[in-house]
């Protein structure tokens, strides 16, 4: 659902790209044919990759849960920033790999996809991991600098906000490699200008609703407060649905990164792959054999992503062990 409303958003931003292309094309003297190439494919990239912009979103607004309201921008602009450093990256990085070395796209992004799943295996196994006095201390800790205006929570949460963008890396460069999948046949200035306006609107459209979603109880206090009965109850309903949006994101982050990272894995073993998209083949009947057929390959990209995550959890704790030794 997140993706589909994104994806609605992000096509009227490709039809403001129409305009902004015909501007550059002006000002570069440029053809009006390759200015409509370039607003065309930036449309067709948009759209293939909102669905992972979906996860995105989920992902993000999930990093920045539990920061103190007044607060939490400065973070969501520190993890924003970062997001812009790694599509600076991401975009020269990809079009020179797909250039001279095509054949690490899928490796690269495998390593990626396990490191998403790990990262999820160790949130749910946080708490196995910790002692109750580690998890008591961790908590006390966030209570004493969420109440204390002097603590810079950019600063106190230093660890979230580089995990947030660490995490923001793997889903870029998922995002990227998509879109350059749509424009491979284009000349290279074409897919130079199509994924630089894909890296812009991804990171402009994410940290712009995270940043909405962070203050949507901060807009219901404030709708309260109006002498208005129908804004005052608006502002009572966005205040009661804020925590359970926030943890409702919690949620949906930490699945979606078992859903992401699974379907990367999946996506780079044939005979992983072939099998899940049968199973899923397999039930869809009906009028809502798509969505059967949805629900099943994801759930089973999913249960993927779990396994592989736990694999890699256990070979890094084993390390460690014998690191220490």
């Amino acid at each position: 659902m997140a993706g589909a409303s994104l994806l609605a958003l992000l096509d009227d931003i490709a039809t403001i790209l129409d305009d902004v292309a015909v501007m550059t094309k002006v000002a570069a003297k440029k053809s009006a044919a390759v200015a409509d190439d370039v607003a065309a494919m930036t449309k067709v990239a948009t759209q293939k990759t909102a669905g992972v912009l979906g996860d995105d979103l989920a992902l993000n607004a999930q990093q920045v849960t539990g920061v103190r309201a007044d607060r939490e921008l400065p973070v969501v602009w520190a993890v924003a920033k970062g997001s812009m450093v790694n599509k600076a990256i991401l975009v020269p990085a990809a079009l020179a790999i797909s250039a001279f070395v095509p054949v690490l796209i899928t490796p690269l992004l495998m390593l990626g996809g396990a490191f998403l799943c790990f990262e999820g295996v160790e949130k749910l196994a946080h708490k196995f991991l910790h002692s109750e006095a580690e998890e008591a201390a961790e908590h006390e800790s966030h209570v004493q600098a969420n109440a204390n205006p002097a603590v810079d929570l950019v600063a106190f949460e230093k660890d979230k906000i580089q995990g947030a963008v660490r995490t923001d890396f793997i889903l870029s460069a998922e995002i990227i490699v998509i879109a350059l999948g749509t424009v491979a046949s284009a000349p290279f200035l074409q897919q130079v200008a199509v994924l630089v306006g894909i890296a812009a609107l991804m990171t402009v459209g994410v940290y712009g609703l995270v940043g909405g979603i962070v203050k949507l109880d901060d807009l219901g206090l404030w709708l309260s407060q109006k002498t208005g009965s129908a804004a005052q109850a608006l502002g009572r309903g966005l205040l009661a649905a804020a925590p359970w949006l926030m943890k409702f994101l919690s949620v949906a982050g930490t699945a979606a990164m078992f859903l992401v990272g699974g379907g990367i894995l999946v996506h780079g073993i044939a005979p992983l792959h072939h099998a899940i998209e049968g199973a899923g083949a397999a039930v869809a009947q009906g009028a809502l054999g798509g969505l059967w057929q949805a629900l099943t390959t994801n759930g089973l990209n999913g249960v993927a992503g779990i396994v592989a995550g736990s694999l890699v959890l256990g070979a890094v704790t084993l390390l460690q062990k014998l690191r220490k030794r």
